[in-house]
């Protein structure tokens, strides 16, 4: 769908919560404020993840907000709400529920996909909870040791926080071209219940030629695994880290770095053994129970195919510390 690029287009603000009472209540009311002060339409939805804390207690409190009770598929819920009939909105903003926004975050996030036919997403600078620390969304990629990681903080970052551009990936929050993250696929379920899925995403975006597109002139604010930590741990995170790491080059990566990818593997096995770092370990062990669905993702999408390596290729390079 071609997004119009004359007025304001109406959007659907979608918020995914579990078990996060404390965050709802502290976050909404800065959603909200951003959904009034938006020039267009701007309908605030929570998707409740069969939260057992008070949760929908505290979303009574906001009568303005839809609330829609899904069970719990982590990011990949938003997929099946924006699929729905009743969705009709062109763009999407998708919230973590540990999110705040500015109130004029919206509408530069918008305009961005107005403006960009070829963006698929757009992303706010983001700050702490304390509006000093940089959090990110300005994304870089570093294939280091045969492992990819996606990375905000990187060096002379500070120089580039308020330069507009292109982004790998956009974690807490990102604005989308509803029906063109549909058909992409939007968020792979492999990753559940989390890490990793942001930059799977702005990866399959970009091999499908779309970009993501960083918005400075947004803002918004996010307490780093603000539901996530209390729920899985530090022990948890490091471990979903490791195996949806693993998941992603098994299904994403192609020629000389999957081959260096699998090279490293071995020595990292001997390093985690020798060092104690069972997170790693126990990371690999779950990625290995998962590589039937990864070989059968890999697959559908045609991982590889005819012009599968310069487009990889092109990607790494964009997306290298060094590009401005």
């Amino acid at each position: 769908m071609m997004i119009a690029q004359n007025d304001p287009p109406p959007i659907h603000v979608l918020v995914l919560n579990y078990n996060g009472q404390d965050l709802l209540a502290e976050c909404l009311p800065s959603i909200l404020a951003a959904a009034e002060t938006y020039p267009g339409s701007a309908r605030v939805t929570v998707i409740d993840n069969g939260s057992t804390d008070a949760s929908l207690d505290v979303l009574k409190r906001f009568p303005e907000v839809e609330v829609i009770q899904r069970p719990n598929r982590g990011l990949a819920s938003f997929n099946d709400v924006l699929a729905a009939p009743q969705v009709v909105e062109p763009i999407a903003v998708l919230l973590n529920n540990d999110v705040k926004l500015d109130p004029h975050a919206l509408a530069p996030l918008v305009e961005a996909l107005q403006r960009d036919r070829d963006a698929l997403f757009a992303a706010p600078l983001c700050w702490d909870f304390d509006g000093a620390t940089y959090e990110g969304m300005r994304t870089r990629v570093r294939f280091r040791f045969g492992l990819v990681q996606g990375l905000c903080r990187v060096p002379g970052h500070e120089q580039t926080l308020h330069r507009a551009g292109l982004t790998a990936s956009a974690g807490p929050a990102l604005a989308v071209n509803r029906c063109a993250f549909l058909d992409l696929g939007g968020y792979d379920p492999l990753y559940f219940p989390g890490r990793i899925e942001d930059l799977d995403l702005g990866f399959r975006a970009w091999m499908a030629g779309w970009v993501g597109r960083y918005v400075p002139e947004s803002v918004a604010y996010h307490r780093g695994f603000g539901s996530f930590g209390p729920r899985y741990g530090g022990f948890g995170c490091d471990r979903l880290a490791v195996r949806n790491t693993l998941l992603f080059s098994w299904k994403n990566l192609a020629g000389r770095r999957l081959a260096i990818h699998l090279a490293w593997l071995p020595a990292r096995v001997v390093a985690a053994l020798l060092r104690g770092r069972w997170a790693f370990l126990t990371g690999l062990a779950e990625a290995a129970l998962r590589l039937g669905p990864t070989l059968a993702a890999r697959a559908r999408q045609r991982t590889g195919a005819p012009g599968w390596l310069d487009r990889q290729e092109a990607f790494f390079q964009r997306f290298a510390f060094s590009t401005d």
